[in-house]
């Protein structure tokens, strides 16, 4: 009977096997990749540990998503707080408002820089318009709630408290349209993404040219007449044969020729 001693099973784990590089080979690998990090530049560096960063054109899509989710979850806890009544749900709702203002104002910042250097063309235009106005009223509509809660020393209730919570609510509506739109950008016209940059860019010269294209002059696919093409020559008329006598036979075995003339 064959009994694997643990030497085997130790030296297995370290060195690995099959497909497995063991616990020598990923130290290994481990160390070979830190020293090729330390002989590369700063820039080097930071694009091959996070290679999906340093290829955005960008940084406003890293932003983004805060102010989504932080001013999302202030309008469901606030009106959770208000329902129930609980000041300490209505408390966390106040600093998931406080800290989405803050992340909405970087967003839009630079969400105004990327629209003045990321290449698009007239499809994209309008809707980035849109976009961007939608962005700038969700942060103005934020820092007033902030500063009004921020500000409300006895609270929020009663008619001032269905107020402020109308206004929550219209703030979350607005922020769904703005991120439908910048959704929109990207995965339906691929701005600021690499594979179509070439595409987008010949589309925003045009439309810095006033929406001037250039049409390509197609040349015409009909081929041309084969000069050496020989014509058929027409098929010839039957010669017209003559008209034979007709022999007619007597019963006396006597014959004559009938002739006829016409």
């Amino acid at each position: 009977m064959y009994s694997l001693g643990i030497e085997n099973v130790l030296s297995f784990a370290v060195h690995g096997g099959g497909d497995s590089p063991g616990i020598a080979g990923n130290v290994d690998d481990l160390l070979s990749g830190i020293e090729s990090l330390l002989v590369m530049s700063p820039a080097q560096m930071f694009a091959e540990l996070l290679p999906g960063i340093a290829t955005m054109q960008n940084f406003h899509p890293l932003l983004v998503h805060f102010p989504i989710a932080l001013l999302s979850l202030f309008f469901v806890m606030d009106l959770l707080g208000s329902l129930t009544r609980n000041m300490l749900i209505r408390d966390v709702a106040s600093w998931f408002l406080y800290w989405g203002t803050v992340f909405a104002a970087g967003t839009v910042a630079l969400g105004l820089h990327a629209a003045s250097t990321v290449a698009h063309g007239d499809d994209v235009h309008m809707i980035m318009e849109h976009h961007e106005h939608l962005g700038i009223s969700v942060l103005s509509l934020a820092m007033v709630l902030s500063a009004w809660r921020l500000f409300s020393r006895d609270g929020i209730a009663g008619s001032l408290n269905t107020l402020h919570l109308s206004m929550a609510g219209i703030l979350a509506i607005l922020l769904a349209f703005t991120a439908d739109l910048g959704g929109l950008m990207v995965y339906g016209y691929g701005v600021a993404v690499t594979p179509v940059a070439a595409a987008n860019q010949d589309a925003a010269m045009a439309h810095q040219h006033g929406g001037a294209s250039v049409e390509p002059q197609l040349e015409s696919a009909a081929p041309a007449a084969d000069a050496t093409t020989q014509s058929v020559p027409a098929a010839a008329e039957p010669a017209v044969e003559p008209v034979k006598p007709k022999v007619h036979t007597h019963a006396d075995g006597s014959q004559h020729v009938h002739s006829h003339d016409h």
